[in-house]
């Protein structure tokens, strides 16, 4: 059984997209929650006068890219963010950023660039906001960075009396690491200071190896390459067993793409058509592996903030009415990943999942964070997959979802919190035994009614 009702009311319902302004749909299109009241925000009074004003549960929402209602709970106020947008404080020299948590990477960017300056630690693409990023602890395809927390040197936050408070390291350290990944249950974050990097060329060069040369691999020709930026390996249809390596590296070679940054606001119809016949055309499946190769393997150099800068709206479909593109991630201990490499291999065969493909990075111990997901060094496998709209649809994934949940705890891994609420009570606990710890902190300091579709299920 799927705990929590939130979850079990999803998979007895066709999948919609409600026309209410009200109603927080996920990117996915697969659930959507009825807010009583959503507030725009533009600066940290307009957050302290909600929190006084509205005495019921509420969320906070960023670029609204949940997908299992994290930034949303039925009949509360959701604290819209995406209008708190502006640079706080920028100092080139020390190489630091202070941004209102409503402002997107791709904006960001925007500033570092002609200073010569890049975002340290962030996703693969920029379209999602700061704050969003610090709530969930995301990563990317940093080789040796690890998740953004890391990056992370202050946060400005408003706790649910209105007090607005500084957490770092050294201040109000509990508050500081229990706020990153703690998705909105402890305070209302509103600013960011990061640490950044400067911005230089890179060159792409690809490799392929077996499933079980990989992580020695790694060790060997990325972990020690000190050029080495940015790193992913892809496993295609229908084996699973063969890596494609990509890795871009610090280089002195003259630029392919002039470019400085990736251009906003392009429709990606290629995009779009070629994902198309990739999933419902016969034999599409091979298509990804023969196609995503032969472009990733030609020659490339770059501006690093060009690769940092894509727009998630390149992985948008043509059309969400029937179908829908969604991702989970697992975080295995590098000791087990030849094993559970071959047993994931064998679940996705044995059963239609509609997987495109799975794509391997790699994250060093981040254990100062309460909510951490990298407990020890961990190979990442973040599977994208297409799903259907149909009741039938959604309960069959989350039935193969709870499967590869239960593979990932059996090799002492866990799972990213981010996406559809398929786990059981049992297995988030077995995952995030610290959630125990979060939830005492979050009581100390009234906290509870900062809540959303994850916390409200989990009971934490």
């Amino acid at each position: 059984m799927i705990a929590g009702g939130a979850a079990l009311a999803q998979l007895n319902a066709e999948a919609k997209c409600p026309a209410d302004p009200l109603e927080v749909c996920n990117v996915t299109h697969l659930s959507s929650v009825k807010m009583a009241e959503i507030a725009e925000i533009r600066g940290t009074d307009d957050v302290r006068r909600a929190l006084k004003k509205w005495q019921g549960p509420v969320s906070v929402g960023g670029g609204r890219f949940s997908m299992g209602g994290q930034t949303a709970i039925h009949g509360g106020l959701q604290l819209d963010m995406r209008a708190m947008n502006g640079l706080v404080k920028f100092d080139t020299a020390k190489r630091i950023a202070r941004v209102q948590a409503g402002m997107r990477w791709r904006d960001l960017q925007t500033i570092l660039d002609p200073q010569g300056l890049a975002v340290q630690t962030m996703q693969s693409y920029a379209s999602f906001t700061v704050g969003g990023s610090v709530s969930v602890n995301c990563h990317g395809r940093y080789v040796g960075h690890g998740p953004v927390g890391r990056s992370v040197r202050a946060l400005q936050m408003v706790l649910p009396d209105g007090e607005v408070l500084e957490a770092s390291r050294q201040t109000n350290s509990e508050l500081f690491h229990a706020a990153i990944g703690g998705y909105g249950g402890i305070g209302v974050i509103t600013e960011i200071e990061l640490d950044l990097d400067e911005n230089f060329r890179i060159e792409r060069s690809t490799s392929r190896v077996s499933i079980e040369d990989y992580p020695g691999w790694f060790r060997e020709k990325i972990q020690a390459n000190p050029n080495a930026l940015l790193h992913n390996a892809d496993l295609f249809p229908d084996r699973f067993d063969y890596p494609h390596c990509v890795t871009w590296s610090r280089t002195d070679r003259p630029l392919t793409v002039h470019e400085r940054l990736t251009p906003p606001g392009r429709p990606y119809t290629k995009e779009k058509l070629f994902f198309w016949a990739m999933t419902e055309l016969p034999g599409g499946a091979l298509l990804r592996g023969k196609a995503a190769t032969a472009i990733e393997d030609s020659p490339a150099v770059v501006w690093r903030n060009h690769e940092a800068s894509l727009d998630v709206a390149q992985l948008e479909p043509a059309s969400r009415d029937f179908s829908t593109y969604v991702l989970q991630e697992y975080f295995i201990p590098e000791r087990h990943f030849t094993s559970f490499a071959r047993k994931m291999s064998s679940l996705l065969q044995s059963t239609p999942t509609g997987v495109v493909n799975v794509s391997i990075r790699h994250s060093p111990a981040d254990r100062a964070v309460w909510m951490a997901w990298a407990r020890q060094d961990v190979f990442s496998f973040v599977i994208y997959y297409k799903q259907g709209l149909s009741v039938h649809a959604q309960r069959h994934a989350a039935q193969w979802t709870r499967s590869m949940i239960d593979l990932a705890l059996s090799h002492e891994g866990t799972y990213y919190l981010p996406y559809q609420l398929h786990a059981t009570q049992e297995q988030f606990l077995r995952a995030y035994p610290q959630a125990s710890r979060f939830n005492k902190l979050r009581q100390q300091i009234g906290a509870s009614r900062l809540t959303n579709t994850l916390w409200s299920q989990y009971q934490v």
